[in-house]
């Protein structure tokens, strides 16, 4: 018969071996999986970044939605990867988003809700004005948000237009000048 210490009684250093080898596997099933990324690569080309059509998004939304909708073409090398409807103010939005070649998300908010009810919903209700861009001579007024958002606001008359990214001015001044040069989808489309 053994005399040994009963299992209770044993120090924590089991314990630590036995949770280090479990983090060990987890981190190489992790691996070898493909599902790690530690986001310092991620981009455009990120094979991770899931796909979305934004044309197939938009033209539904046309049909749909009471005001014209745009479809700006897919800058070259971004990738499109997020589309969504939601409410502004109690009137709907058509939203589509892409990963731009700097890694930066930028989204793209088309609405006939007011202006103050689309800086509200892009910015917050802390967001403030920080000025004026002209893009696809379009006067558009550029405001600073939570979180590092920056977004420019056109109103075009029946729509108003926003243009949201946490990464460079030139990513926004790009989607904001190819939406600019498209007409609205044609009403046959709507």
């Amino acid at each position: 018969m053994a005399t040994g210490k009963p299992r209770i009684l044993q120090d924590g250093r089991d314990m630590i071996w036995t949770v280090l080898a479990l983090l060990a596997l987890c981190m190489f099933v992790l691996f070898a999986s493909g599902n790690w990324t530690f986001g310092l690569k991620a981009g455009a080309g990120d094979d991770k970044v899931p796909a979305f059509d934004v044309s197939a998004a938009l033209a539904a939304d046309a049909r749909s939605m009471p005001f014209p909708v745009r479809r700006p073409a897919t800058p070259e090398g971004w990738k499109p990867n997020s589309g969504s409807t939601q409410m502004v103010g109690g009137k709907v939005s058509s939203n589509v988003g892409w990963i731009s070649t700097k890694g930066a998300y930028v989204q793209l908010t088309q609405t006939d809700a007011t202006e103050d009810e689309l800086v509200a919903n892009l910015g917050g209700y802390d967001a403030r004005g920080a000025g004026r861009q002209d893009a696809g001579g379009q006067s558009w007024v550029v405001y600073e948000g939570e979180k590092g958002n920056t977004f420019w606001i056109a109103d075009l008359g029946d729509v108003r237009i926003g243009v949201r990214s946490q990464g460079p001015d030139a990513d926004i001044r790009t989607i904001a000048e190819a939406v600019i040069a498209q007409q609205p989808l044609a009403a046959s489309t709507r």
